[in-house]
Order: structure tokens, then sequence, then C-alpha cells
């Protein structure tokens, strides 16, 4: 009997996790293709003359016990967690008397780590969520403490009733002068249109139930309950204050990853593109490969195909053509581009003013929202903080920049080394470094990192509809499902698409539940 293959479109999360699970607990072979050169899509880790960046910035933290049993599978944890019940299930806990992996002497291990993420505004640090606190009041001044308190009260006693737009979200849940000081600029820096453009299943999808109630009934817990255990099902991911992380960032996971994979018996083929799908009868019967290298084109029959790439690449791929409205539909979805700047530094001029202890007394941040109007930074990584052994030196400290953009735009069409030195000056504008303390640069770029919920986003179910038919391909991840899924959820829809192949389950309806159930509830 012949066995039967899987064709993966793409080796990020969703493609190698499919793999994987396939491997596990079938005898169905996946063969997965990759455009690039590297796996881990946007979680991968780019190594810098020995300077690791995290594309991103990934925490390591589920509401799902299967997604942290099956990072722990994979990476260990290094060491006793002293948090054993915030984040991780009983199963993967370690018992006093067990032993764990030690950092130093191995690689293949998660670290514990303290997450802070602030806001820079005003020249200032603010908490992540605001936080009842004297400098938060500080630096805002006492008029404005007393606008947000009369602005949250009055759309909680009036609120819109029909939230039509993201602005009408964040208001709905923050009041209307928390928005326009501490949420509007930044996610137009984010997607690079008004708030008011953008559909609400954004902030349902990234934001979900954190409200200034929320994030001030945890302020007092942290007060009166500190040390206490939480379980990570009744924590809002915006709230969290650890997590775990791979010793060398995430993409060592998704190596790790796909080592095993090869050596179960699965295939990865890198610079290779899916260029076409042929179908009949609602069935891929197979799939045009082009070898990008040498330009050859091949066609491989297929039993299953999984689709990580993005939607609007897909659609124009199949044969025979799909129909009008859904070729219309596919076409108008848009995507957000994304430029990571590493910089070495030899020191920092923005000083560590907190009463957490660091290496070097860096600021202790993971990762800063720059609210800032006058520069279009969107936010810094302090790679350091993350861990450290990302950095060849720890003498040295590594940043990563953020900037959001569309290709072919102004900031997307400047050289790499026009784009490191306008980041570098745009940082030194607010006072975070000074230029001669620059050691080294690099730029990276990221095309279709999110895929926005605008253009014709709100006609995606009839996009949906029709690939659903087509009863052996499986849309998972990010980009293949034009969802705004972090990392887990990505993972999450391609093991419930195993789940579906094992279970002859006809209906993806539990695929694309995914990330909109409690179960799976993560936010940003």
């Amino acid at each position: 009997m012949t066995q039967k293959t899987a064709i993966i479109i793409g080796a990020g999360p969703a493609g190698l996790t499919a793999a994987y699970e396939l491997l596990k607990r079938t005898t169905i072979k996946p063969i997965i293709f990759e455009k690039s050169f590297d796996v881990g899509g946007i979680s991968k880790t780019v190594n810098y003359k020995g300077n690791r960046i995290d594309i991103g910035g990934h925490r390591f933290f589920s509401k799902s016990d299967r997604i942290t049993n099956w990072w722990q599978n994979i990476l260990p944890l290094a060491g006793k967690p002293a948090w054993d019940d915030i984040i991780l299930s009983r199963s993967v806990v370690l018992s006093e008397s067990e032993s764990a992996p030690d950092p130093e002497s191995t690689d293949l291990v998660m670290l514990t780590r303290n997450r802070l993420s602030r806001i820079f505004f005003l020249r200032s640090f603010f908490d992540y969520p605001i936080s009842l606190k004297w400098h938060t009041f500080n630096n805002l001044g006492v008029i404005k403490v007393i606008k947000i308190g009369f602005s949250y009260i009055k759309y909680k006693l009036f609120p819109i009733r029909n939230e039509k737009t993201l602005e009408d979200f964040f208001i709905n849940r923050f009041g209307k002068i928390l928005y326009l000081l501490f949420f509007k600029d930044y996610t137009e820096k984010v997607w690079g249109v008004p708030c008011s453009k953008i559909k609400p299943e954004w902030g349902a999808q990234r934001i979900k139930e954190l409200s200034l109630k929320k994030a001030v009934l945890h302020a007092f817990k942290n007060i009166f309950f500190k040390g206490s255990s939480v379980s990570p099902k009744n924590i809002e991911t915006t709230l969290i204050e650890q997590f775990t992380y791979p010793k060398l960032g995430p993409g060592q996971l998704w190596e790790e990853v796909a080592s095993q994979i090869i050596s179960m018996g699965g295939e990865i083929y890198f610079d290779h593109t899916v260029i076409g799908l042929n179908i009949l009868d609602n069935t891929v019967k197979s799939v045009l490969i082009k070898n990008n290298s040498v330009g050859d084109e091949k066609e491989i029959y297929a039993d299953f195909a999984f689709s990580t790439m993005p939607v609007k690449e897909l659609i124009k791929g199949i044969y025979p053509p799909s129909p009008i409205e859904v070729m219309q539909i596919s076409e108008g979805l848009i995507y957000r581009d994304f430029i990571t700047v590493g910089v070495l530094l030899k020191r920092m001029k923005i000083k560590n003013e907190t009463n957490i202890p660091t290496i070097n007394n860096i600021i202790p941040d993971n990762w800063i929202y720059v609210q800032e109007r006058d520069v279009k930074l969107g936010r810094i990584q302090v790679f350091n903080n993350w861990s450290p052994y990302l950095l060849k030196d720890p003498d040295n400290i590594w940043l990563g920049l953020e900037y959001f953009c569309n290709e072919g735009d102004e900031l997307w069409s400047k050289s790499d080394s026009d784009f490191a030195s306008f980041a570098i000056a745009e940082l030194e504008k607010i006072d975070i470094i000074s230029k001669d303390d620059v050691l080294d640069s690099t730029v990276i770029r990221m095309p279709k990192t999110y895929p926005a919920y605008f253009g014709t986003y709100d006609q995606f179910d009839i996009v949906k509809d029709y690939t659903d038919k087509v009863g052996n391909l499986f849309l998972i991840g990010r980009n293949g499902m034009h969802k705004y899924n972090n990392a887990d959820h990505s993972m999450l829809s391609a093991m419930v698409s195993v789940d579906n192949i094992v279970a002859s389950v006809d209906s993806k309806e539990n695929i694309w539940a995914v990330n909109t159930e409690n179960e799976y509830h993560e936010t940003k």
C-alpha cells in the first residue's frame, strides 16, 4: 500500500507543528516546502555576527496546556521554576527531588524570564498596562488623570452601542482620553491607517477581555496578594509577569522541531515556492512546486495539503481558477510589513530608574512601546532582557528597533545603510542612546507579517467557505488563515487540523474557532 503524503506550504510554527503531529500520530508522510532558507517564519531567530535577533519578540506563554506541554517536550525548562502554578500545567512541573537541565551545560532549554513592557511617552516611561503608581500620576499630571477617570466612567455608563471600528472598541474599554493618549498613535503606527478605519475584530483578536477595570484589579492584587499563584487560564496575557523563553531565541525551538521532523522521516525543502494547487471535485490532487535556485518546476501528488502561505497568493495559484468573487476578495486582502534594525551598543543614554536589578544597570524592559509622535519607531526590544545568551558579548547592549510599513513605501524603499542611520537617529532624538555609543547595526525585512482587518477583510468568510469545501486542504497559521494569531494559536490550528484527519471529521469550524473560544484566549 502506497504511503499517503501531506504537502505542507511553509516551515513556520503552524507548518512545522502540522508535520510533527502527523509523524507522531499518523502514517502520513509530511513534505514541507519553504520559500526562504530557514525555518520559523516570523518566529525565527537571526544570528548576526553571534548576536541573535528575535523577530517581533515571542513570549512563550499560553492558556492551552496542550501547547505548554508541547513546548516543554521539545525544550525542557532549565532549573526549578519558582512559579509552578502560573504558567505550566502540573504534568511538566518538576518536583523538588527532580533535576533540570543547566543552561550553562546545554543550549536545548527554556529559561524562566521576568516580563516587563512599558510605554515610552512624553520622554517618560509608563507601565503597560497603566498602573496605579505615583510615577503614573506624576508623569501625566493631576488634570490628565482626572480627565481619564471621568472619560472612563462616561463610556462605562454610556458606551458606544454598536462597535463598528477599532476606535469604538478601545473607547468602550478605556475611555476616550486614555485611548487618545496611549492607544491611538501606536496602533496607527502598526497599521498605517486610522483606528476609525479598522474593524473591531482586531481588538477582539488581540485585546479581548483586558480593560482598565481589569488592569486596576490586577494592580490591587499585586499589592495585597503578591506571591499568590494564579492559573494561566484566569490571567490576561498583557498582565503576565513571567514567561518561558528558549535560551537562544524562539528560532532555536523551531530548528529543533525541524531536526526531529527529518529524523522521523519527514522532508523539508528550502528555497522552494508553491506556485499552484490543482483541485478536482473539491479535492487537492497535486501541488506545483518551483525550485527557486534553478528555476525548475515539478508537480507533486498529495493526499492532503496544509497552507500557511498568504491567502492572496494561495488563491492566485488554484487551478481551475477560483470564482471571480473569491479572487477579487483575496486580491483585496491587505498585509502590513515589518522591519527590525538590530543595534549593538556600548551603553544606553537612558538609565535604569527602577528598583529592578539588571546586568550593567540597563533598563529592565523586554520591549518598549514607543508612543512618541515625532518618530516612526514603533517598538524597542532589549534582547539582553529576553536572554543574556542572545549576545556574543554580555557587556554590550543589543537592541531591536521595530518599524511597521508597507512593501514599496518610503520606509521599505530605503537602503539598509540609510535605514539603519535613520533608525539610530530616531533613537537618539528621543534620548534613548547616543549615536557615538553604536558599535554595529543590521536591517532585517519581513514582508506580510501582519494580516490586516481592513481592505476586503469584512468579506473574508466568502473565501473561507470556498476553501473549506476542499476536503483535504487545511488553511492554518497567521497568514494561512488571514488571522492575527500568536504562535500558540497558529500551532493549535495545525494540531486541530491533524485531530480532524485522525478522527475523519469533515467540518473545519473547530480550526477557525482557535483563538476565539475562551480556552485559547491570549492577548497582545
